[in-house]
């Protein structure tokens, strides 16, 4: 399944939060980095199962894509934890 989302988070920071998140707050189903770069991440958890989030910024505001076969629910639950992002009037 694919999610996308929008915060007023940097990239820096929902890549920091994901790392956190997957490795402590879902201990059944953890997941720990596999690759990153400054602005995505690749985890791996339980049976090799994979999790991709992928962010870019445009005019401040930071948008999230992740995708995922097993995890959906974790994502879900990662992603709503994420302020978003200001939609101007």
């Amino acid at each position: 399944m694919v999610f996308n989302v929008t915060t007023s988070l940097d990239a820096g920071d929902v890549i920091s939060r994901a790392k956190r998140f997957f490795a402590e707050r879902i201990p059944h189903h953890a997941a720990f980095p596999e690759k990153e770069g400054d602005s995505w991440l690749v985890l791996r958890g339980q049976g090799g199962e994979e999790i991709a989030l992928a962010t870019s910024t445009v005019d401040g505001v930071t948008r999230v894509r992740a995708s995922t076969l097993l995890f959906d629910h974790a994502v879900d639950r990662f992603l709503s934890t994420l302020p978003p992002a200001e939609v101007p009037a």
